[in-house]
Order: structure tokens, then sequence, then C-alpha cells
């Protein structure tokens, strides 16, 4: 019985180390935030970058929420055609990388430690905080090249999220893609589309 009790016991202990790789982010704050076009008139691409300044865990959530979370039922902060959904946000810190969920508003471990090198060819992109990977799921989006449209809206609620909470983004399409495919653990249905920076602005 003893032993039985003792092998239980590293089996949860077990099964809760793996599930701590996860992070769960805090609640997203769906209130307040600069009015549209104060920032519309503040919104721009950001190339500098503090690089001793993480995002803060709110800030993080908020932003990933704005960028791609549900705001209805089964329904996004950004349209997509025929409500196909075929994109995903991987996101490299210097931490790991992860896979947003936002049903479950966590980032899923995909892979532990400092891949920032990976993320882009832009030597800002390798220092900076954050950066965001946009991945199509080729099997929702079959020739479809509204999923580059899709991106694009995902990648401006970045950009208008980010103006309106002081951040500094940038948009990038100069990247490894097969490498970061190697990174992300991607499949051979899923394709990198587009890359982005966050952080706070170098002052």
């Amino acid at each position: 019985m003893k032993i039985k009790a003792l092998l239980f016991s590293l089996f949860v202990t077990g099964s809760s180390l793996a599930g701590a790789q996860d992070i769960n982010l805090p609640t997203p704050q769906k209130q307040g935030g600069d009015p549209i076009m104060q920032t519309l008139s503040e919104r721009k691409s950001t190339r500098e970058f503090d690089t001793t300044k993480e995002i803060a865990p709110q800030d993080l959530s908020n932003l990933l929420w704005a960028a791609w979370g549900y705001n209805r039922e089964d329904k996004r902060t950004a349209p997509s055609a025929m409500n196909r959904q075929e994109m995903s946000l991987y996101v490299i810190t210097a931490q790991g990388a992860y896979l947003y969920d936002a049903k479950q508003n966590l980032l899923k471990e995909i892979a532990k430690g400092d891949f920032r090198k990976s993320a882009g060819m832009q030597p800002f992109a390798q220092t900076a905080p954050l950066n965001i990977i946009f991945v199509a799921d080729l099997d929702k989006a079959p020739g479809n090249d509204m999923m580059f449209v899709d991106c694009g809206f995902i990648s401006q609620n970045i950009y208008l999220y980010s103006a309106s909470a002081g951040l500094g983004t940038v948009v990038r399409g100069s990247f490894d893609g097969e490498e970061l495919a190697k990174v992300l653990k991607l499949t051979d249905r899923q394709k990198v589309l587009l890359t982005q920076t966050v952080g706070y602005p170098a002052q």
C-alpha cells in the first residue's frame, strides 16, 4: 500500500510540474484605454526597445486578448473569412516559446529557453522582450489568400492596443520561416505568415 501511495504521489507531483510550465495569464481588462481617435493618432512603428524591461503580465494578457481573443461566443476580436479562425499566435520571450490559448487565457509552453535570435533577422527583434508569430493552419484555409488579410487584422489590433497602452511595436516580414517552424514545432500544414515585435520604447 505504501508503494502504491508513493507512486501515486510521484504521479501527481510529476503531472503538476508538467502543467506548471504553462503560464496562466491574468483576466484581460476590457474597459478603459485611450479613445480610438487618440489611439489612431499615436499609432506608429517602433524599432528601438528598452531591453531591460519585460512586459507586465497584465499588459501581456490585455495585448493578446486585443489581438486575437474571444469577445463573443466563439467569435474573436479580429475578423476571419467565413469565421475559419485559421490563425494561431505564438509568443517568443527570453524564457521560452509559447502558444496563446485564447479559450483558456494561458500560454502553453512549446519550448523552454531564449529563442529570440530565431524570431527575426533584425537585431532589435533578438533583444526585445516579446515577439509574436502569426501562424496559419492550412487545413482550415486551403488555397485561401484571405488568411493574409486576417493576419493583417490581428496585427493592426496589436498596433492599436500598443499605442493605447504606451507600448512600442513593429510588424516584420523578415524572418526565417523554416527556423521558426522548428522552434515552434509546427507541422507541414502550418505556415508562418508574419512576425511582430512588442516592447516598451527605448527612452
